[in-house]
């Protein structure tokens, strides 16, 4: 058989979601083992993202009936340009906070660690796979339930009350999605997207359910002002977990709510994207003042992190083709981005015990890999050339000036210097002495690495912009909200 037909009838799909569940119960089992039993549990889920993308650029957008049984009884996979994208950027962050985890942690840590990141990397792969409304609802409750438990890893006071607040948020948005869904079924008799594009109309049953269910998703995707939970949570779990969470978790709920908008809106949903985009401009003003305020690294990361999705809901108001691939061309380079300002602030922390920006005390000359890496990241967020951030926010601004709604382009631009303000305040620091020594420890050259890396890949994103936009379009998954 070639190698051609091979590729385009594999079960990719149903691999994503079983490889890494068998893995998380593995290391669960075999806990002495945990460690290599999860990487190549990584390496092979990875693999398997770069298997159903290379099938969906031979042969369109992949389904996959399971047990034979599709829509609307039975689960049924699905991935278009959009689910890909996010699968593979999922399997290239997951790859380098694994190997990264693998030398952070110590051995107690690493058995607890495995089962619940394997458990997460489960949950989203199935969340982007899916296309029925339950079942995205069972993926963002385990996303959330093992993100919180992450979160929690070290049993510290102030990762236990992170997360405890993570919990709280996170069922109550659930809450509020779960109660949508309900009126949406009692409506309209199916939960399956493609079906209730076609089906839904204007009413107030149906407003009163997309409202519910955009609230739910707005609260997990710590969208201004709903965003009091994802400060505390980032900045006081371990850097891998807290790697993890700003790159992929949060990204999860504002994956679902784009596939609302994109299927099932009503036509007439010109005042709610208007809503988005002002809370977005608000989040990206609010989310950069409290950076430059921050005094922790770790901090300063997690609110430059509201202030980065403020940036995905000013796609909303525009509504075009080419602001929908600024907002998710963004997503792509925040993900490579703010895990490699995670991963370079743990070798901070690693290093000296802290992470107190006025005490860095000559870290570049010390970590030179490590301030280059958060550098080179900052870039991106910037949205410097020839950064992937740097063709997002163009994207973005472009489009506003296409839509004449010229006033979106205050806040992008805006953004970018108090972003390169909060990024160079860290940079300074890095070359200034500490007023009082500290003692150092050696960071492993690999964790230096893996945070440099993927730096490298965000500024790279941006010069293979043509290749990744054709490639989002697969499946038309923009062609619903384009053609309103």
């Amino acid at each position: 058989m070639q190698m051609a037909p091979m590729i385009l009838t594999l079960p990719w799909g149903v691999a994503l979601i079983v490889m890494p569940v068998v893995g998380a119960l593995a290391c669960y089992l075999f806990r002495r083992a945990a460690k290599p039993l999860g990487l190549m549990t990584v390496t092979v889920t990875a693999l398997s993202a770069a298997g159903l993308a290379l099938r969906t650029t031979r042969a369109d957008s992949y389904h996959h009936a399971v047990g034979g049984w599709g829509a609307p009884l039975g689960i049924e996979l699905y991935a278009d340009g959009l689910s890909v994208l996010m699968l593979v950027a999922t399997a290239i962050v997951a790859c380098a906070i694994s190997f990264y985890a693998a030398r952070f942690f110590d051995d107690k840590e690493q058995a607890r660690f495995w089962p619940l990141w394997l458990l997460l990397l489960t949950a989203m792969n199935a969340l982007f796979l899916s296309r029925d409304l339950f079942n995205m609802y069972v993926a963002l409750e385990l996303t959330g339930l093992a993100a919180v438990a992450l979160t929690a890893l070290t049993g510290s006071q102030d990762a236990l009350s992170g997360a405890i607040r993570y919990l709280l948020a996170t069922m109550l948005g659930s809450l509020a999605y779960l109660l949508g869904v309900v009126f949406i079924y009692h409506g309209y008799g199916t939960l399956d997207l493609a079906m209730l594009g076609q089906l839904v109309e204007s009413n107030p049953v149906t407003w009163l359910a997309l409202g519910l269910v955009s609230a739910g998703l707005a609260l997990k995707t710590a969208l201004f002002p709903l965003h009091f939970w994802l400060p505390p949570a980032h900045a006081s779990a371990t850097p891998p977990v807290s790697a993890a969470l700003s790159a992929l978790v949060v990204k999860t709920a504002f994956y679902v709510l784009l596939r609302f908008w994109l299927e099932i809106f009503p036509s007439e949903g010109a005042a709610p994207a208007q809503l988005f985009g002002l809370l977005g401009c608000a989040a990206v003003f609010w989310g950069g003042v409290q950076a430059l305020r921050a005094r922790r690294l770790k901090l300063l990361i997690a609110y430059s992190t509201v202030m980065q999705i403020g940036y995905l809901f000013i796609a909303f108001p525009l509504g075009i083709l080419l602001a929908w691939h600024g907002a998710l061309y963004l997503l792509l380079s925040h993900a490579l981005a703010k895990a490699a300002m995670f991963l370079a602030a743990g070798n901070v922390l690693y290093y000296g015990g802290h992470d107190r920006i006025a005490d860095l005390d000559h870290v570049a000359q010390r970590l030179p890999l490590t301030v280059a890496a958060f550098a080179l990241a900052g870039v991106s967020i910037m949205g410097l050339p020839p950064s992937g951030g740097f063709v997002a926010k163009w994207l973005l601004i472009q489009a506003s000036l296409d839509t004449g709604q010229w006033w979106w382009t205050v806040p992008i631009l805006a953004g970018s210097l108090v972003a390169a303000a909060y990024v160079f305040k860290v940079v300074g620091f890095a070359f200034t002495q500490a007023e009082a020594p500290q003692e150092a420890k050696l960071v492993p050259v690999s964790m230096q690495w893996t945070a440099l890396v993927l730096a490298v890949a965000a500024i790279a994103l941006g010069l293979i912009a043509p290749w990744t936009l054709t490639w989002l379009d697969v499946g038309d998954p923009f062609s619903g909200a384009v053609s309103r």
